[in-house]
Protein backbone atom coordinates (compact mmCIF):
# COMPACT_ATOMS: atom_id res chain seq x y z
CA UNK A 1 0.00 0.00 0.00
CA UNK A 2 1.64 3.79 -1.21
CA UNK A 3 1.05 5.89 1.75
CA UNK A 4 1.75 9.59 1.53
CA UNK A 5 5.37 9.83 2.99
CA UNK A 6 3.56 13.26 5.31
CA UNK A 7 1.05 10.83 7.06
CA UNK A 8 3.44 8.14 7.41
CA UNK A 9 4.99 7.24 11.11
CA UNK A 10 7.37 4.89 12.50
CA UNK A 11 6.48 2.01 14.62
CA UNK A 12 9.65 1.36 16.86
CA UNK A 13 9.75 -2.76 16.70
CA UNK A 14 12.38 -3.49 19.09
CA UNK A 15 10.36 -1.57 21.62
CA UNK A 16 6.98 -3.40 21.57
CA UNK A 17 6.14 -5.44 24.39
CA UNK A 18 3.04 -6.38 24.23
CA UNK A 19 0.56 -7.60 20.87
CA UNK A 20 -3.46 -7.77 20.89
CA UNK A 21 -4.80 -10.56 18.77
CA UNK A 22 -7.23 -9.15 16.43
CA UNK A 23 -9.80 -12.36 16.69
CA UNK A 24 -9.53 -13.04 20.14
CA UNK A 25 -8.63 -9.54 21.65
CA UNK A 26 -6.25 -11.17 24.07
CA UNK A 27 -3.24 -8.98 25.04
CA UNK A 28 -0.22 -11.41 25.24
CA UNK A 29 3.90 -11.23 24.92
CA UNK A 30 4.91 -10.55 21.26
CA UNK A 31 4.76 -14.21 19.66
CA UNK A 32 4.27 -15.76 16.33
CA UNK A 33 1.17 -17.68 18.16
CA UNK A 34 -1.97 -16.39 20.18
CA UNK A 35 -2.04 -18.32 23.67
CA UNK A 36 -5.72 -18.02 23.64
CA UNK A 37 -7.12 -18.90 20.34
CA UNK A 38 -4.16 -20.24 18.73
CA UNK A 39 -4.45 -18.56 15.37
CA UNK A 40 -1.52 -18.06 13.35
CA UNK A 41 -0.23 -13.82 13.88
CA UNK A 42 2.28 -14.22 10.45
CA UNK A 43 3.76 -16.92 8.45
CA UNK A 44 6.63 -15.21 8.96
CA UNK A 45 7.91 -14.03 12.32
CA UNK A 46 10.99 -12.25 13.33
CA UNK A 47 11.13 -11.93 17.23
CA UNK A 48 14.51 -10.21 16.96
CA UNK A 49 12.42 -7.21 15.24
CA UNK A 50 8.96 -8.05 16.98
CA UNK A 51 8.20 -8.09 12.92
CA UNK A 52 5.31 -10.06 11.70
CA UNK A 53 4.33 -10.60 7.70
CA UNK A 54 1.26 -12.49 6.60
CA UNK A 55 3.30 -14.12 3.96
CA UNK A 56 6.57 -16.09 3.34
CA UNK A 57 7.03 -16.08 0.29
CA UNK A 58 9.70 -13.37 -0.19
CA UNK A 59 12.32 -15.81 1.79
CA UNK A 60 12.46 -13.01 4.44
CA UNK A 61 15.30 -13.58 6.87
CA UNK A 62 16.74 -11.60 9.87
CA UNK A 63 20.53 -9.85 9.32
CA UNK A 64 22.36 -9.30 12.24
CA UNK A 65 24.73 -7.22 10.80
CA UNK A 66 21.69 -4.59 9.42
CA UNK A 67 19.84 -5.05 12.37
CA UNK A 68 16.71 -5.36 10.45
CA UNK A 69 15.21 -8.25 8.71
CA UNK A 70 15.90 -8.30 4.53
CA UNK A 71 14.13 -10.38 1.64
CA UNK A 72 15.38 -12.60 -0.80
CA UNK A 73 16.58 -15.72 1.11
CA UNK A 74 19.56 -15.76 3.18
CA UNK A 75 21.70 -18.02 1.31
CA UNK A 76 21.94 -15.74 -1.29
CA UNK A 77 22.81 -12.26 0.74
CA UNK A 78 26.11 -11.98 2.40
CA UNK A 79 26.44 -8.85 4.82
CA UNK A 80 29.77 -6.72 4.33
CA UNK A 81 30.84 -5.20 7.69
CA UNK A 82 33.21 -2.22 6.20
CA UNK A 83 30.04 -1.43 3.58
CA UNK A 84 27.01 -1.91 6.63
CA UNK A 85 24.87 -3.74 4.22
CA UNK A 86 23.66 -7.22 2.84
CA UNK A 87 24.79 -7.83 -0.71
CA UNK A 88 24.14 -10.50 -3.32
CA UNK A 89 26.38 -12.83 -3.26
CA UNK A 90 27.36 -12.00 -6.56
CA UNK A 91 29.49 -9.32 -5.61
CA UNK A 92 31.64 -11.22 -2.51
CA UNK A 93 35.05 -10.33 -3.23
CA UNK A 94 34.41 -8.63 -5.84
CA UNK A 95 32.62 -4.92 -4.82
CA UNK A 96 34.42 -1.64 -4.14
CA UNK A 97 33.87 -1.46 -0.41
CA UNK A 98 32.37 2.13 0.83
CA UNK A 99 31.71 2.62 4.47
CA UNK A 100 28.32 2.76 5.33
CA UNK A 101 26.98 2.34 1.70
CA UNK A 102 23.58 2.33 1.68
CA UNK A 103 22.98 4.38 5.05
CA UNK A 104 22.46 7.37 2.64
CA UNK A 105 19.68 8.47 -0.13
CA UNK A 106 19.35 7.44 -3.36
CA UNK A 107 21.36 10.42 -5.27
CA UNK A 108 18.26 10.52 -7.69
CA UNK A 109 14.67 10.41 -5.87
CA UNK A 110 16.35 11.07 -1.92
CA UNK A 111 14.49 8.22 -0.42
CA UNK A 112 16.36 6.95 2.51
CA UNK A 113 18.18 3.35 0.70
CA UNK A 114 18.96 1.57 3.97
CA UNK A 115 15.82 -0.19 4.24
CA UNK A 116 14.23 0.58 1.08
CA UNK A 117 11.93 -2.05 -0.33
CA UNK A 118 13.17 -1.36 -3.91
CA UNK A 119 15.73 -2.99 -5.67
CA UNK A 120 18.62 -1.36 -5.52
CA UNK A 121 22.14 -1.53 -7.63
CA UNK A 122 25.92 -1.13 -6.83
CA UNK A 123 27.90 0.83 -9.02
CA UNK A 124 31.18 -0.26 -9.79
CA UNK A 125 32.53 2.62 -7.99
CA UNK A 126 30.76 1.19 -4.78
CA UNK A 127 28.19 3.97 -4.11
CA UNK A 128 24.42 2.53 -4.56
CA UNK A 129 21.47 3.76 -6.09
CA UNK A 130 18.21 2.71 -6.56
CA UNK A 131 17.36 0.41 -10.17
CA UNK A 132 14.81 2.22 -11.26
CA UNK A 133 16.59 5.56 -11.16
CA UNK A 134 19.57 4.26 -13.24
CA UNK A 135 17.18 3.07 -15.79
CA UNK A 136 15.99 6.39 -15.67
CA UNK A 137 19.70 8.09 -16.09
CA UNK A 138 20.59 5.78 -19.01
CA UNK A 139 16.89 6.84 -20.69
CA UNK A 140 18.24 10.09 -20.46
CA UNK A 141 21.94 9.64 -21.57
CA UNK A 142 23.71 10.00 -17.88
CA UNK A 143 26.30 7.61 -17.50
CA UNK A 144 28.67 9.09 -14.59
CA UNK A 145 27.73 8.01 -10.91
CA UNK A 146 25.81 10.91 -9.46
CA UNK A 147 27.97 10.89 -6.50
CA UNK A 148 31.64 10.59 -7.55
CA UNK A 149 31.43 11.29 -11.26
CA UNK A 150 32.66 7.87 -12.41
CA UNK A 151 31.67 5.43 -15.24
CA UNK A 152 28.63 3.58 -14.29
CA UNK A 153 28.88 0.86 -17.31
CA UNK A 154 31.75 0.24 -20.18
CA UNK A 155 31.95 3.30 -21.98
CA UNK A 156 34.51 2.04 -24.77
CA UNK A 157 32.41 1.61 -27.67
CA UNK A 158 31.27 5.49 -26.95
CA UNK A 159 34.93 6.33 -26.25
CA UNK A 160 35.91 5.18 -29.84
CA UNK A 161 32.95 7.19 -31.21
CA UNK A 162 34.46 10.17 -29.73
CA UNK A 163 38.19 9.42 -30.90
CA UNK A 164 36.45 9.84 -34.33
CA UNK A 165 34.35 12.40 -33.59
CA UNK A 166 37.74 14.34 -32.47
CA UNK A 167 39.81 13.30 -35.40
CA UNK A 168 37.15 14.76 -37.97
CA UNK A 169 36.99 18.36 -36.15
CA UNK A 170 40.37 19.90 -36.16
CA UNK A 171 41.06 22.65 -34.42
CA UNK A 172 41.11 26.21 -36.21
CA UNK A 173 45.00 26.82 -36.28
CA UNK A 174 45.16 29.34 -33.58
CA UNK A 175 44.01 26.62 -31.11
CA UNK A 176 45.97 23.28 -32.55
CA UNK A 177 48.73 24.16 -29.77
CA UNK A 178 46.62 25.05 -26.87
CA UNK A 179 47.19 23.12 -23.72
CA UNK A 180 44.91 22.15 -20.62
CA UNK A 181 44.92 20.20 -17.97
CA UNK A 182 42.30 17.88 -17.32
CA UNK A 183 41.13 15.17 -14.30
CA UNK A 184 40.09 11.71 -15.46
CA UNK A 185 36.63 11.28 -13.26
CA UNK A 186 37.35 7.18 -14.10
CA UNK A 187 40.87 6.97 -13.08
CA UNK A 188 41.80 9.95 -11.00
CA UNK A 189 44.57 11.14 -13.11
CA UNK A 190 45.73 14.37 -13.67
CA UNK A 191 47.36 14.73 -17.52
CA UNK A 192 48.24 17.84 -19.58
CA UNK A 193 45.79 17.61 -23.05
CA UNK A 194 45.30 19.24 -26.41
CA UNK A 195 42.31 21.44 -26.16
CA UNK A 196 39.67 20.21 -28.08
CA UNK A 197 35.52 22.14 -28.37
CA UNK A 198 34.63 17.75 -28.32
CA UNK A 199 36.12 16.26 -25.15
CA UNK A 200 39.26 15.57 -23.57
CA UNK A 201 40.69 12.12 -23.58
CA UNK A 202 42.26 10.56 -20.23
CA UNK A 203 46.12 9.80 -21.54
CA UNK A 204 46.02 7.31 -18.85
CA UNK A 205 43.23 5.26 -19.42
CA UNK A 206 41.75 6.48 -22.17
CA UNK A 207 38.17 7.65 -20.93
CA UNK A 208 36.31 10.63 -22.30
CA UNK A 209 34.98 11.20 -18.83
CA UNK A 210 36.97 14.06 -18.30
CA UNK A 211 36.63 17.71 -16.27
CA UNK A 212 38.83 20.65 -17.32
CA UNK A 213 40.75 22.16 -14.21
CA UNK A 214 43.26 24.55 -15.57
CA UNK A 215 43.90 26.26 -18.88
CA UNK A 216 41.24 27.35 -21.41
CA UNK A 217 40.20 28.57 -24.99
CA UNK A 218 41.46 32.50 -24.23
CA UNK A 219 43.06 33.91 -27.62
CA UNK A 220 45.30 35.68 -25.19
CA UNK A 221 46.92 32.04 -24.42
CA UNK A 222 47.37 30.85 -27.44
CA UNK A 223 49.83 32.95 -28.81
Amino acid sequence: MDVDPLDRHDVPRHEVRKVICSLCRTEQEVQQTCVTCGVCMGKYFCEKCNFFDDEDSKQQYHCDGCGICRTGGQDNFFHCYKCGCCYSNLLKDCHPCVEKAMHHNCPVCFEYLFDSTKVISVLPCGHTIHMHCLKEMHEHLRFACPVCSKSVCDMSKVWEKLDREVALTPMPEAYQNKMVWILCNDCGVTSEVNFHIVAHKCQSCNSYNTRQTRGGPSASSCT
